[in-house]
């Protein structure tokens, strides 16, 4: 495969829309810094709180039988705009809960939509969190901070307002995991109990978020589920490298960029997979352990050379081309690094390119079961994802109908 020579303007839009901090107009990180490797964090103290809108008033709760967090069919979900946030919101639903959903900016109290009850609020105002939490039994904690902006000073505030409403209800806070965690002394198979060494500021904040959750649930304070994922694709991902690398979202796919380094494993996650595994987690929390974390298996990329060959095979079979084949020119990260603290922090995740991360489901599959691991096909899910990203909606299209994902027990 012969490699690319992108404009510097190209690709930063195209990083800029990666799991990573996004760059202000100067070119500097607006959420993050990237000091040197392993940084330790300290408690950030919440900035003053801003004047907000009066929160929405506490959804009144029934009194027929007392409240069992336990037993509760009532979840509180932080983020629910965004990717996972959303899609287990969704899931939830579907299965019968009754789903809150704190939202910014509302021009009403409430308002039921969806069959979800969204409620006016700020994940960073604490009361706001208190009163949207009462009578829930779960709380799922997949908040970022608003444009990803202030990621250092608001991520852990943002938490430690969920931990004081899960604590007041003695709901379970269920938390999307991720590999930022590791860092490359622990490959490249970590266990769940793996050291965690992080090599960047937001792996080291997200060390410290799952830390504070331990010790919170070995006190007794609540109970925490973690599962822990590769990189998403799927329907419902906002920022991923599939959507914004591989292939770019709402284009037709001419060219599939791959970032990975030849026979290098790489691990992804199917969204609506991943939520689908929530959502049984949570609904058996009760017999599990009070910190329980897991690692999703997902979509393991032996060689580094599936998905994309699954994208090709899907898109040539969709429209009729055969896209070519590119690496991500990783070369051109340097020469801005100077200048872009957003480069920096690129080049600083590349070891996760570099060298293969498996994460193995066996401990979630034992604790799943009979129910097993919800696991949608290859090409049916790289087929559901460019679907959902707008990349097959253009050229000579096939006469076969698509198939709606399908799921199956590992």
């Amino acid at each position: 495969m012969t490699p690319i020579r992108p404009n510097v303007s190209d690709l930063t839009r195209a990083a800029a829309s990666l799991d990573l901090p996004a760059a202000d107009a100067t070119g500097r990180a607006r959420d993050a810094d990237s000091r040197a490797p392993a940084p330790t964090v300290a408690d950030s103290p919440a900035p003053a709180p801003a004047p907000a809108p009066a929160p929405a008033p506490a959804p009144a709760l029934a009194n027929s039988a007392p409240f069992d967090p336990l037993t509760s069919r009532t979840v509180l979900v932080l983020g629910a705009t965004g990717g996972i946030g959303g899609s287990v919101a969704r899931q939830l639903r579907d299965a019968g809960w009754t789903v809150r959903a704190l939202r910014r900016g509302m021009t009403v109290p409430q308002e039921q939509r969806d069959g979800i009850l969204w409620l006016r609020g700020d994940a960073m105002h604490r009361d706001d969190v208190m009163a949207a939490a009462q009578g829930c039994g779960v709380i799922v904690h997949a908040v970022n901070p608003p444009g990803y902006q202030r990621w250092s000073e608001l991520v852990l505030p943002m938490l430690d307002n969920t931990m004081a409403a899960a604590t007041a209800q003695g709901a379970t806070v269920v938390l999307p995991g991720t590999v930022y965690n590791f860092g490359p002394d622990a490959l490249p198979r970590p266990r769940e109990d793996a050291p965690q060494h992080p090599v960047t500021r937001k792996g080291a904040i997200r060390v410290e978020m799952e830390r504070r959750l331990q010790q919170c649930a070995e006190r007794g304070a609540f109970r925490v589920i973690i599962l822990r994922a590769g990189d998403f694709f799927g329907p419902g991902t906002v920022n991923s490298w599939f959507t914004q690398c591989l292939v770019t979202a709402g284009q037709p796919v001419r060219k599939i960029q791959q970032p990975g380094r030849e026979g290098v494993g790489h691990q992804w996650a199917y969204l609506p997979d991943v939520a689908e595994t929530m959502k049984r987690l949570i609904e058996q929390r009760a017999s599990g352990p009070a910190f329980a974390r897991f690692h999703f298996e997902g979509h393991w990329d032996a060689d580094g050379n599936r998905m994309a060959e699954t994208v090709r095979r899907v898109v040539a079979r969709r429209t009729g081309r055969t896209p070519r084949m590119t690496r991500f020119p990783w070369w051109v990260l340097p020469l801005g690094a100077p200048f872009v603290t957003l480069f920096r922090e690129m080049m600083e995740m590349r070891y996760l390119w570099r060298e293969p991360l498996y994460m193995s489901g066996a401990a979630l599959a034992h604790a799943l079961g009979r129910q097993g691991v919800p696991h949608t096909d290859w090409e049916r899910a790289v087929e559901a994802s460019l679907e959902a990203a707008g990349c097959l909606d253009v050229g000579v299209q096939s006469t076969r109908r698509p198939e709606m994902p399908a799921r199956k027990a590992l």
